[in-house]
Formats: C-alpha cells, structure tokens, sequence
C-alpha cells in the first residue's frame, strides 16, 4: 500500500520558531495541488484514504498543523489559534508552489481555509485584524474548496462539548485501551468497523514510556478554553465576510447530525454564497472522517478525479 512522503517546513510565532510536518502523496513535481488540514486534535494522516484516491491527480499535501503529530509544540500555547495556523500555512503554500491549488478542511481545517480564501480576496479589514503575515488580494486563489462540517457560524453547545476532553491528559497501558477511549470520544464520527477505528486511533496516540499518550500539545486547550462570547461573536463576523467573498466552487459536507455545523447554517452559507453546494451524510455528526466510499467519492467527483 502506497505510503506518504514526510517532509518539515519551518514557521515562526511571535515567540519563536517551529517546525510544521507535512505528509505528501502523489508525484512530487504535480502542480496541481491539494491541501488537506485536519481538525482540532487529530492530524494530516486522517486523510490517508482520501490522499490515496486523489494521488493520480493531484499531489496531496496533509499538514500536522503545530503542536499536532509530528510538528512541534510552540513555545507559548497562546498561539494555538488560527491566525497563526494560517501564517504557517502560508509558508507551507510557499513550498508547495502550485500552479492550481484546492483545499480541503474538516472542521479547524476549515476554519484556515475560509480565512485564506478570505485573505486572498482581500476582505477588508482582514489583514489589520489577523497581522501582516496574510497575503493580499491575489497572492493565492483556491479553484475549490471543501468545508467538511464546519462554517462560520460554530454552535457554543459543540464547542463547549469539544473543550471538555481537550486538554485532558490521558494516557493508557495499551493501544487497544487507546482506541477504546477514541470510540468514546469520538462516537459523533459514526459507524466504523474495528480496523478503521484502530486507524483513527494510530496517529492521535504514541507509545511514550511504555504507556499510549496523546499525539497532542495539551496546552493548545488554553487558548480553545479563553474563548468568550464578544470573541466568539467577532469571529463569526469575520468568518461570513470570508465566505461570502470566496469566488470558487464550495462544496460543504455536513454529518446529518452535527452539532457543529447545523442544518441552519448549512442552509444559509447556501444562500449567502451562489457557488455552494451541499452532501450531508446520515448517521453521523460531527465530524465525517472521509474514511468510507460514499464520503470520499463526492470530494473526488467535485475536485475532478476520474473513476
């Protein structure tokens, strides 16, 4: 079974710098490229099934994003946000250097997305707000993007659902305790077979000192924890001017019974932005894991990718 390519590159915080791993896929001179950036607490190999049915295509990169995977932690925990994953990105765009560029992004993933795409049609006040690391208009274009199961609008009942496990310090005597507790946590992913939850586990936990331990920086939970409601609220704000100028084709995937992306929001970010679309999938909430046929088949069929 083909493997990823795992290569680093390096960005800066305000206090300091540090290294963003990245899994590759696909021929590595491939202009065509797609970025795909993974959730809150997972990591870039939550894309393996996908990456493997995009790579004819497309050179697949599928970032850690910092103090994720294989990435380092940042010196201050203050800047686990997404402006700052954002300015990473743009190092790792840098890199890349494509010639067309599509993204996919579940949940955070999603969240970077927007607001690139937002940059790169020069909303304004964008560039003030999130620093002088943003490009400006034309600096990047997206030719599509998929928003698994997120938008502008984030449900405070979700979020807080999130922050109850995020910073918790788990560790367990064995990889099969491990995906055991994954199951638990993450039952809004669906149905998944034994193997395919042993998959969603290997990556988010690594044997440290003879015990299995999250994959994570638990300190990314402080800032997740600061959120307020004016911040909250400003967020939004700013989310919805970057969707409505996205001018590419969107295609959002929804879990039919996420708490995170509702059916409202769905049905609004449809209204507000002509080149939406929407696949919502039963059975699952938040978030779907692109692991199944019917999930990953209409992410190819939207990025062009024959049978």
């Amino acid at each position: 079974m083909e493997e990823p390519r795992l290569d680093f590159v390096t960005c800066a915080s305000p206090a300091g710098l540090h290294r963003m791993a990245y899994w590759e896929w696909g021929a590595p001179d491939n202009p065509d490229v797609v970025v795909c950036v993974h959730g809150l607490t997972r990591t870039g190999r939550d894309f393996d099934r996908l990456a493997r049915r995009l790579a004819g295509r497309y050179r697949v990169a599928c970032p850690d994003v910092a103090g994720r995977g294989r990435s380092d932690c940042l010196p201050d925990p203050a800047f686990y946000t997404v402006p700052q994953y954002v300015s990473d990105m743009l190092v790792l765009l840098a890199r890349l250097r494509a010639a067309r560029l599509d993204w996919v992004g579940t949940s955070m993933g999603g969240l970077i997305g927007m607001l690139l795409g937002g940059a790169a049609a020069g909303v304004a006040g964008l560039r003030a707000h999130a620093g002088a690391g943003f490009p400006g208009a034309g600096a990047l274009r997206f030719e599509r993007l998929v928003l698994n199961d997120v938008g502008p609008r984030l449900d405070p009942v979700a979020l807080a659902r999130i922050g109850q496990y995020v910073g918790q310090p788990e560790a367990f005597d064995s990889f099969d305790a491990a995906v055991d507790y994954v199951k638990g946590v993450s039952a809004s992913f669906g149905a998944h077979d034994d193997e395919e939850w042993r998959e969603l586990t290997r990556h988010v936990f690594r044997p440290e000192a003879g015990r299995w331990v999250k994959h994570y920086d638990l300190r990314l939970a402080q800032p997740f924890a600061a959120q307020d409601a004016a911040g909250l609220a400003a967020g939004e704000r700013m989310l919805w001017q970057c969707y409505d100028a996205l001018d590419c084709p969107i295609l959002v995937l929804r879990g039919a019974q996420s708490d995170l992306l509702t059916e409202s929001t769905a049905r609004e970010m449809l209204a507000r932005n002509p080149r939406a679309s929407l696949v919502e999938f039963e059975g699952v909430g938040h978030a779907p894991t692109l692991l199944h046929p019917d999930q990953i088949e209409p992410v190819a069929r939207f990025l062009g990718v024959e049978d």
